[in-house]
């Protein structure tokens, strides 16, 4: 399934998001973590050092070997170059799945150890220097957008993505592309206007949210956010001796996880079950297809030179059904 933390800059989004994938390894389900943030630190939360976090590959950088794999045969698209952001998959595009090996993930994914399980780390790569100027970073989230298209996701199988902050993952389709997205907020004011902010704007997609109050210290700072927020309110995060250890370089176990936190993980992954059993493939399928051709109307047909909206394969519908299917017929073309 396919999960996202959102929240205002310095909420705490990251450390847990970094938490819950860390629970979902120990637990030894199939993770693929994501760094989809302007700021990369997903990968330093995880427990890498900053250099190995700076050396992992760029998705952004990556984008026409990546564009070449999911093309596959698909009669659509005429080459990758055509391909932009939003290119929904069809008949004859190759598929991904959580738990395999091919040469997407051997380019631009690599293995995290973690003291309980291990995790597949992607990642958008940083803002850098020559983009300054010349670039949008939404060019480098749209690699995720793509992927997560083009992905085929079962049952106990997680995909978590820490998004960039604030409202910056509306400037895409990208915050449809999530069974459950998680909202981390603080008791303050600033902290739930991103709530009401990110609520609104999703209102109308079916988008389901969840609110994670984080740095809760008190009866007074949950009922703040009860008041403000309501019954999208899941759970709390106290204050964590364990992470303030992270956060100064230790590496403490995740079973030395304060219990009361610990079971707010255990909720989040409640939630997210929950939330796979309601997905309904077919919306899925319509929303992709609804902002590839927002996208290829607004720049997309003038920057590739063709119609844009003749990719899209009104047979096909994203499914672990159609997945096998297609990548099988994919498979038997290039063999």
């Amino acid at each position: 399934m396919k999960i996202a933390f959102v929240g205002k800059g310095g909420s705490g989004k990251t450390t847990l998001s970094a938490l819950f994938i860390r629970h979902l390894a120990a637990e030894g389900r199939p993770v693929i973590a994501v760094d989809a943030d302007i700021n990369q630190h997903l990968g330093p939360a995880l427990g890498l050092t900053d250099d190995q976090a700076a050396n992992l590959p760029s998705l952004g950088a990556r984008l026409p070997e990546i564009k070449e794999y999911l093309r596959g045969s698909n009669p659509r698209i005429e080459s990758h170059e055509a391909m932009i952001k939003t290119t929904p998959p069809g008949r004859g595009s190759r598929l991904l799945r959580i738990v395999e090996e091919n040469p997407v993930y051997a380019s631009c994914a690599r293995p995290v150890a973690l003291d309980e399980g291990s995790v597949r780390l992607l990642a958008t790569g940083a803002f850098t220097e020559e983009d300054l100027g010349v670039a949008c970073y939404h060019s480098k989230v749209g690699a995720v957008e793509l992927l997560l298209n083009h992905l085929i996701d079962g049952q106990d199988e997680y995909v978590v993505t820490d998004m960039t902050a604030g409202s910056d993952s509306f400037a895409s389709g990208l915050f449809t592309r999530f069974d459950l997205t998680f909202l981390v907020a603080e008791p303050t004011r600033k902290g739930v206007s991103v709530y009401r902010q990110y609520k609104e704007y999703a209102r109308d997609f079916g988008v389901a949210l969840r609110v994670i109050g984080n740095k809760v210290q008190g009866p007074d700072d949950l009922a703040f956010l009860r008041a403000e927020v309501g019954e999208d309110l899941l759970a709390t995060f106290g204050h964590s001796e364990w992470v303030r250890r992270l956060e100064q370089g230790a590496e403490p176990p995740l079973s030395a996880l304060e219990p009361g936190n610990r079971a707010v993980l255990a909720e989040l992954k409640s939630q997210a079950d929950a939330a796979y059993a309601d997905r309904d493939a077919h919306r899925y399928t319509r929303q992709a297809v609804h902002f590839h051709l927002r996208n290829a109307e607004s720049w997309g047909n003038a920057k590739v030179g063709v119609d844009l909206a003749t990719q899209v394969d009104p047979e096909f519908v994203l499914g672990e059904e159609c997945g096998a299917q297609e990548r099988d017929a994919a498979e038997a073309a290039h063999a």
